[in-house]
C-alpha cells in the first residue's frame, strides 16, 4: 500500500486563474512497481499474525548479531553480515539476514569470504543526478545482497549535510530534501526490486557523528518539515521502503529511536507508513521505546539490555498498551516481508555478475566525478603529452574508501589499510582503518596514455615531489580526505600536509591538476594555483579508470556538486563543530554518566547548504549544481506553467560545443510571494549531441513551494519566481507564475 501523501496526490489542487492539480513531485514521477499480490499485504500480516503466539511475535522484533560474541555462537542459521531476526518456519515467515547496505555489500573485515562490488560514496552518486542511474545502482547492490543470502539491505542513507565535517557525509547524498529523496527513493526502488527490504535511514536528522548516541539537536517543526523530514517523505513516496532505521541522536529531547512524534505522529498518522521501525544497532535505551512506535530492537546484544525480548513478553501479558503495541510491531514487519515478496522468493547463495555488476560502479563513478575548475582549458589531456608526474594519495594502489559499517570492498580486500581514528586493539578497529580498493589510477592513466613517460612520487616529501613534477611536462596530484561513521573531521583543511604538497608542486609545475578524493567539501588555498580541479569523491570499484576516462576525455564530465563547498568554516551556522574538545570521540559515541550535548539547528533552520549561503548573501567556494564539462551549453524558452500535473518548467537544452555531452537542468524557486530565496524545485539530466537541442519539462514539486502551517502545507497567493541555473546560486533565465493560497495536505 502506497502512503497516505502518494493516495492523496490526486486530491492536491490548486487553481491558476483555472483549477488544475498541484501534484507533488513525487508523486509525479514513476513508483516501484511491485509484483502483484493476490492478498492484501497488510491483510496477510494480520491473518498470520492473529495465529502466532506470543513468544513468535517477540522472535520477529529482536534483533541479534551474527558475530559470535565472548561465549555465545552465532545464532544458529545465520550468517556473517549485520544482523539476524529467526523466522517462524511453521507460518513461512522467513528469517531475516540484514547488511549494509548503501554502497553494496559491505566488508564485514572479510568474515563472509568474499566481498561486493563497491559503488561510489553517496555523495558521488548524488553528484551524478541521475535518478535512473541510482535506480540501477539499488538494482545492482540489491541483486548482489540476494545472492549472498540476504534479504535486508540497512541502505537508504539520505540525511541531509547539515555541517560538512559530518563523518558520515561520504554516505549520504546531498544537502537539498528534494533532491536526495528523489535519488534515494531510486535506490530503495532498485534495491527492492531484487525481493529485498530496504530501509531509508537516519530517521530523521544525522547532523554530526560526534556525541552521536547523546547528542540533541534542536529545532523547531516547521525548520524539520522543510528540510530533513521533506527528504525522507519523498524518499517514502518514491521508494516505499520496507523499513525505516532511526538514528542514535536525540531530537528535540527524545531519543530518535524512542521519538513517539516522528515515529508515531509523522510516520503512521501523517504518513501512513505501513512498514515497520527498526533501530540502529545499540540506540535502544528502554522498554518504552515500543510505545513511542519503534518495531524491531536492532543489534539488541549492543544495547543495555534485550528490551524487546521477555521484557516486551512480559508487559504484553500485563498491559494492554504494550499488547496493542506487540501485535501493531508483528504486523508491520510481515508487512514489509509479504509487500516485498521475501516468502515467495526466498533468498539464497547465488552467482554474481562481477563484471556485469562493475559496469554500472564504472558508470556510476563517471557521471559523478565533477570538474570543477578548467580555467586554462588543460583539460581534457591530449595525446601529445608526453611526460606526466603523479603524486600522492596512494594512487598506485587505488582509490579510498569510507569507513564504518558502510565499507565495501573487493573478494580481495583492500590494497592499503592505514590504522587511523581508533585503538589498533579496539572492537571497531579494522571497520575504521583507512582502506583502499584494488582500482589504481596509476595504471589507469598509463593504460589510457600508453606513449606518455609517467613516474609516481608518493607525496611524504613535498621537496621531492616538486623535483619530480618540474621535470613533466603535466602533473597529476591526488589528495585525499577520510571519512568515516563515528567520527567527525575536525576541520576542511586536507589532512597530513597535503595543502602544503599541493602549494609547492603547484609552484614547480604551471600545468598541475588536483584529483580530490573526499568524501565532502575541503578548503582550497591553492585553488588558483593549479590549472584544474577534479572532485572524484570515494569514486568506488572501477574509481581508477572513471578518473583517468575524464582526465583524457574519453568520458565528458558531467558530475554536478551535491552539496555546497564553503569557503572556509567561518562561513559555517556553527562555525566551530559542536562537541570538538568537550566530547571524547569513540565509534558507538557513548559519552559520560549523564553527559549531554544540546546542538541548535534553528541557527539555519530549514536554510542549509546552498539556501543558508543564499540567506546570508555570502558567496561559497563552489555552490550546489556547479559543475564544468568539455562542450557547452545554451537555453532558450524557459516558462513555468500550471498543468493537469500540477507545475511544470519547460526549456529548450542547447550543446553549443563539438563534444557530446550531458547537462543537468536545474530549476530554483527564486522569490516565494515577494520573499527572495533559493530552493531547488526540480531538475532533469540529458545527453546532447554536439549542436543536438532538445525540449525539456520538468515537474516542480509544490511542497518546495509551500510553509509548513499548523494545518499542513500551505501555498500563499501570490507571485512565485523560478530560475533556470547552472547552480544554486547563479542567474539564469527567469519565468514566473501566479497562483492563489491552497492547503497541501500532510
Amino acid at each position: 500500500m502506497k502512503s497516505k501523501s502518494v493516495r492523496r496526490a490526486g486530491l492536491r489542487a490548486i487553481s491558476a486563474g483555472a483549477l488544475v492539480a498541484l501534484v507533488p513531485l513525487a508523486a509525479a514521477l514513476p513508483l516501484h512497481a511491485k509484483e502483484k499480490q493476490s492478498v492484501d499485504p497488510a491483510a496477510r500480516a494480520a491473518a498470520t499474525e492473529a495465529q502466532m503466539t506470543d513468544d513468535e511475535r517477540i522472535t520477529l522484533t529482536l534483533g541479534l548479531l551474527t558475530s559470535p560474541r565472548g561465549d555465545q555462537p552465532a545464532p544458529e542459521g545465520s550468517h556473517p553480515g549485520a544482523g539476524f531476526i529467526p523466522g517462524i518456519a511453521r507460518l513461512g515467515v522467513p528469517a531475516l539476514h540484514e547488511t549494509d547496505a548503501s554502497l553494496g555489500v559491505t566488508w564485514i573485515s572479510g568474515a563472509r569470504g568474499n566481498g561486493g562490488t563497491q559503488l561510489p560514496s553517496g555523495t558521488a552518486q548524488g553528484a551524478t543526478w541521475n535518478v535512473g542511474l541510482i535506480e540501477q545502482g539499488g538494482r545492482m547492490i540489491g541483486s548482489e545482497a540476494r545472492a549472498k543470502g540476504f534479504n535486508v539491505m540497512l541502505a537508504g542513507g539520505i540525511n541531509l549535510m547539515r555541517d560538512p565535517r559530518n563523518g558520515r557525509t561520504f554516505e549520504y547524498l546531498g544537502e537539498d530534501p528534494l533532491h536526495a529523496g528523489l535519488l534515494g527513493g531510486a535506490a530503495v526502488r532498485g534495491i527492492q526490486s531484487n525481493h529485498v527490504i530496504s530501509t531509508v535511514k537516519h530517521f530523521a536528522i544525522n547532523p554530526q557523528e560526534t556525541g552521536r548516541a547523546f547528542m540533541n539537536t534542536v529545532i523547531e517543526e516547521k525548520a524539520l518539515r522543510e528540510s530533513d523530514l521533506l527528504a525522507f517523505e519523498i524518499a517514502l513516496e518514491q521508494g516505499d521502503p520496507g523499513a525505516i532505521m532511526c538514528a542514535y541522536n536525540a531530537t528535540n529531547g527524545a531519543q530518535s529511536c524512542g521519538n513517539k512524534w516522528l515515529l508515531t505522529d509523522v510516520l503512521r498518522k501523517d504518513w501512513d507508513y505501513r512498514g515497520f521501525v527498526m533501530s540502529d544497532w545499540g540506540a535502544v535505551d528502554g522498554l518504552d521505546y515500543a510505545l513511542a512506535g519503534l518495531d524491531q530492537q536492532s543489534g539488541s546484544p549492543i544495547d543495555p539490555q534485550p528490551f524487546f525480548g521477555d521484557q516486551l513478553k512480559a508487559a504484553a501479558q500485563s498491559d494492554p498498551a504494550y499488547r496493542k503495541r506487540l501485535g501493531e510491531m508483528t504486523r508491520a514487519i510481515l508487512h514489509a516481508i509479504y509487500d516485498n515478496g521475501l516468502d515467495a522468493h526466498p533468498s539464497g547463495f547465488g552467482t554474481v555478475d562481477a563484471a556485469a555488476n562493475s559496469e554500472v560502479a564504472l558508470k556510476v563513478a563517471q557521471e559523478g566525478i565533477v570538474l570543477l575548475t578548467n580555467p586554462a582549458g588543460l583539460l581534457p589531456l591530449g595525446p601529445d603529452v608526453r611526460s606526466i608526474a603523479v603524486i600522492g594519495g596512494h594512487a598506485d594502489a587505488g582509490t579510498p574508501v569510507g569507513g564504518g559499517s558502510s565499507k565495501v570492498l573487493g573478494d580481495d580486500g583492500p590494497s592499503v589499510s592505514v590504522p587511523g581514528v581508533q585503538d589498533g586493539n579496539g572492537p571497531f578497529a579494522a571497520m575504521l582503518n583507512q582502506d583502499f580498493n584494488r582500482s589504481a589510477p596509476l595504471a589507469a592513466i598509463r593504460a589510457i596514455a600508453p606513449k606518455a613517460t609517467i613516474k609516481f612520487r608518493d607525496g611524504t616529501y613535498p621537496a621531492e615531489a616538486a623535483l619530480a613534477a618540474a621535470q613533466a611536462d603535466v602533473t597529476i596530484i591526488f589528495a585525499t580526505q577520510y571519512q568515516t561513521e563515528g567520527f567527525d573531521v575536525p576541520e576542511l583543511s586536507l589532512p597530513n600536509g597535503q595543502d602544503a604538497l599541493i602549494a609547492a608542486v603547484a609552484k614547480a609545475n604551471p600545468n598541475t591538476i588536483v584529483v580530490l578524493e573526499t568524501g565532502g567539501p575541503v578548503a582550497m588555498p591553492w585553488k588558483d594555483d593549479v590549472k584544474a580541479v577534479v572532485e572524484a569523491w570515494y569514486p568506488g570499484a572501477r574509481g581508477g579508470e572513471a578518473i583517468a576516462d575524464v582526465l583524457f576525455g574519453k568520458v565528458n564530465p558531467s558530475g554536478r556538486l551535491p552539496l555546497t563547498f564553503p569557503a572556509s568554516v567561518a562561513q559555517l551556522p556553527r562555525p566551530a563543530l559542536p562537541g570538538l574538545g568537550e566530547v571524547e570521540p569513540n565509534f558507538v559515541g557513548v559519552g559520560a554518566p549523564g553527559q549531554k550535548l544540546d546542538v541548535d539547528y534553528n541557527i539555519e533552520g530549514a536554510d542549509i547548504g546552498y539556501r543558508w549561503f543564499a540567506r546570508e548573501g555570502q558567496a561559497p567556494l563552489f555552490a550546489m549544481g556547479h559543475g564544468l564539462s568539455y562542450t557547452t551549453f545554451a537555453s532558450e524558452g524557459f516558462s513555468v506553467a500550471s498543468g493537469k500535473d500540477g507545475l511544470i518548467a519547460r526549456a529548450t537544452i542547447r550543446n553549443t560545443g563539438a563534444r557530446s555531452g550531458a547537462e543537468v537542468a536545474q530549476v530554483y524557486l527564486a522569490d516565494a510571494h515577494g520573499t527572495k530565496l533559493r530552493r531547488l524545485a526540480g531538475f532533469t539530466k540529458l545527453e546532447l549531441a554536439p549542436g543536438e537541442a532538445r525540449e525539456v519539462s520538468i515537474p516542480l514539486e509544490p511542497r518546495v513551494l509551500a510553509d509548513w502551517t499548523a494545518d499542513g502545507w500551505q501555498v500563499a497567493a501570490g507571485t512565485y519566481r523560478f530560475v533556470l541555473a547552472k547552480d544554486a546560486l547563479a542567474d539564469g533565465p527567469v519565468a514566473e507564475v501566479k497562483l492563489p493560497e491552497r492547503r497541501i495536505a500532510p
